[in-house]
């Protein structure tokens, strides 16, 4: 198998996450189908963002950054609240004073500017070798039924919790057969929503066999 090419990296981001700019030393490498609208790649990662990488890989490296997004927004919720109920001020002038509250007073501001400005990192443009592929970026927004959801991760979300699917066994159908077919794989994840996880993997090989047909 042929080494999976690293995006070119800026100089002064040479030490960060293509996701959402922590400090990293991994790599995600994203292995196209032949539907991606970009060549497999890797980019630069955080061993968080690389775990939620792997889970979401999606139909592009764009809506893997989107996923990863969504996941770290979840993960993060309690920190991320902090600056809906707090400002800085409040926090510095608030009139905590057990040990338990002193400690929340000290670091609670931190914690959100931290999970913030992951959740906000724009990344940089993908180029591999000088070659810029943000030209072949689908729109971020999808639209599926006459409905535009934000994301592709959306409108995952959406379908899944409306029929009670299982939203990985779903996001991987649609990594297979690519978002333009999104009504097929909605139909495979409902038709198999009670299925064993045995034929569920069953289901996805038989995809991936008759794709490569």
């Amino acid at each position: 198998m042929l080494p999976i090419t690293c995006i070119d990296i800026p100089f002064d981001k040479r030490h960060l996450c293509w996701f959402c700019g922590e400090p990293c030393k991994d790599f995600f490498e994203y292995h196209a189908t032949p539907h991606a609208p970009h060549p497999s790649l890797a980019v630069p990662c955080c061993s968080e963002c690389l775990k939620l990488a792997k889970q979401h890989p999606l139909t592009s490296i764009w809506d893997c950054r989107m996923a990863v997004k969504d996941a770290l927004m979840a993960l993060y919720a309690k920190h991320l609240a902090i600056g809906i109920n707090w400002t800085e001020v409040e926090l510095a002038e608030s009139e905590f004073s057990c040990k338990v509250f002193e400690g929340f007073k000290k670091s609670a501001w931190m914690m959100y500017q931290i999970a913030r400005d992951r959740i906000n990192f724009p990344g940089w443009p993908i180029l591999l070798e000088g070659v810029d592929l943000e030209c072949q970026q689908d729109s971020i927004q999808f639209e599926f039924d006459g409905v535009s959801y934000s994301s592709l991760p959306a409108a995952i979300h959406y379908y899944s919790k409306q029929f009670c699917l299982d939203s990985a066994f779903f996001a991987e159908l649609l990594r297979l057969v690519g978002k333009h077919r999104f009504s097929y794989a909605l139909r495979l994840a409902r038709i198999h929503i009670a299925a064993a996880k045995e034929m569920k993997r069953q289901v996805l090989a038989d995809v991936k066999a008759e794709l490569s047909e």
